[in-house]
């Protein structure tokens, strides 16, 4: 199993649990982290056995933001654009693009602990769930920086919480509580905080119940039809992935199971 420094990772059965570990500074962002979690969802990506990821934090905070010292202090101190470079799309490490990494990803769960400002919030706009514990905080935290936001949140934003929610929350600044941020659209649900450990991976795992390319399929169609306005190019989008469907063998799995009386079987157990 590969260790980490900045990260922890858990199997809860077809579920991966990624934990940032840097509870002394409530799990703040550092491109050792970065690269950590691209390293592990990569793992888990490709391992058959792995349906689903819920992303976490140590302690009491999620994460808090970028590290001042590591990412904002040194930048300055070296004249250099950081971690934001023509190689390092949206203000991530490694040359990824971390949203399109998250989109192609195996389904995401994010668990929101305790604090989630800045990168914290942006880097899990992406995921297809945000569960928030009720002690959660968030806050956008860029404005105050005398920064703007990255990870493409100007748009994520915008579509969960709607132009005049999305400008409040941005041009403010302000911090708001997790009960806040599901009544906005920031989070999907929130949960008391002794429950969201569970109901995260509770939910990560209803996704891995089902096949892992068309999982992924949905999420791409989602991702490239959720701003499309021709209808019949989001049909044709559709159709071809429903015929790579209807000839794959978890289709013929499904469609076994179900006259067999069973439950279908799509992914092998952990070793």
């Amino acid at each position: 199993m590969t260790t980490y420094e900045q990260i922890t990772t858990e199997r809860q059965g077809e579920v991966l649990v990624i934990t940032m570990n840097r509870p002394e500074r409530l799990n703040a962002w550092t491109p050792t982290m970065s690269r950590e979690q691209v390293l592990a969802i990569t793992a888990a990506n490709e391992d058959p056995s792995v349906g689903a990821i819920v992303l976490t934090g140590a302690g009491r905070g999620f994460c808090a933001g970028a590290d001042t010292e590591a990412v904002f202090q040194n930048r300055i101190n070296s004249d250099e654009s950081g971690t934001t470079t023509s190689t390092d799309p949206g203000g991530m490490t490694g040359g990824v693009d971390w949203v399109q990494f998250l989109r192609a990803s195996k389904p995401i769960v994010a668990a929101v602990n305790g604090p989630a400002v800045g990168i914290g919030i942006t880097m899990i706009l992406p995921c297809d769930q945000i569960i928030a514990s009720s002690a959660a905080k968030f806050g956008s935290g860029f404005i105050k920086m005398g920064l703007v936001p990255e990870l493409a949140s100007s748009r994520l934003y915008v579509q969960r919480l709607g132009w005049g929610r999305a400008s409040d929350f941005v041009l403010s600044g302000r911090i708001i509580n997790g009960s806040e941020a599901a009544q906005i659209g920031l989070a999907d649900r929130v949960v008391e905080p002794e429950a969201l450990l569970a109901v995260a991976v509770e939910t990560a795992r209803s996704y891995a119940a089902n096949p892992d390319r068309q999982l992924r399929m949905i999420k791409q169609l989602l991702t490239e039809n959720s701003l499309e306005t021709d209808l019949g190019l989001v049909q044709r989008r559709e159709i071809s992935m429903l015929e790579q469907c209807y000839v794959s063998a978890e289709h013929k799995e499904a469609v076994a199971a179900f006259r067999e009386k069973r439950p279908a079987v799509f992914r092998p157990q952990a070793g």
